[in-house]
């Protein structure tokens, strides 16, 4: 039976994990009765931007995945009935990730780490800041898919080819017209990975970061949501 996404170009707001966890909120509702699953950018839950690579600080920013934030999330998912995939900055200990975590029936199913190294500020950034090693694909309803975070289809495309889904969570600062000039090289690019591939961004306080979803079939552009609005993608897979 086929599952649908549901790809959420949403706005959220650095350091404000209440607002952003209220925009989570608001897709699930939205995709209640619609869709199996709603797939966000990369950190959507604190914002991108929301670490500053003062170690102290950014402790703090990080979630564990046994914190009462994400009991509270997936407590909403089984409210709504859907299920989420949500990038966030992961707390492990002393260590801090990139990572994408997938919630299904109320639960995690699957947390991957950004193996790229594009998502901190070398400069600034210590050991603590720590990339996965691990790329894998997962089942979900039955389907196969795997995760990508960002600059991980540019650093190392080889390290997730599947002949499942590609869900391919970014965040890019990229105005409309440098999106336009470039859309069709995402769709290249995530044609050396997987067939059908999923990419969704995420809306800022940056007036360059415009969003965007799109499904990818063989390379090409298969279906997308405009540039510059909050908007949700509903692919059948």
């Amino acid at each position: 039976m086929p599952l649908t996404i549901a790809l959420a170009a949403y706005r959220f707001v650095n350091g404000d994990t209440a607002f952003n966890i209220s925009q989570i909120e608001r897709a699930l509702q939205a995709a209640h009765g619609w869709a199996d699953i709603v797939c966000f950018g990369e950190t959507f839950l604190q914002g991108f931007d929301a670490l500053n690579f003062n170690y102290p600080h950014d402790l703090n920013v990080g979630i564990a995945r046994d914190d009462d934030i994400f009991r509270k999330i997936c407590a909403m998912t089984r409210r709504y009935g859907v299920d989420l995939c949500l990038g966030y900055v992961e707390c492990d200990g002393n260590d801090l990730y990139s990572s994408c975590a997938v919630i299904a029936d109320g639960a995690i199913l699957h947390n991957y780490r950004r193996i790229s190294s594009g998502w901190k500020d070398t400069a600034l950034a210590d050991e603590h800041y720590r990339e996965g090693k691990i790329s894998e694909d997962f089942i979900y309803k039955g389907q196969k898919f795997r995760i990508a975070l960002c600059g991980d289809m540019w650093e190392c495309p080889e390290r997730f080819r599947t002949d499942g889904i590609l869900l391919w969570s970014i965040y890019v600062t990229f105005s409309a017209a440098e999106w336009k000039s470039c859309e069709e090289e995402y769709a290249e690019r995530s044609n050396l990975a997987a067939k059908k591939a999923l990419l969704v961004n995420s809306i800022s306080e940056n007036p360059d970061a415009v969003g965007g979803a799109f499904l990818f079939e063989n390379g090409k552009i298969a279906d997308r949501v405009p540039y510059g609005a909050e908007d949700i993608l509903y692919a059948a897979v």
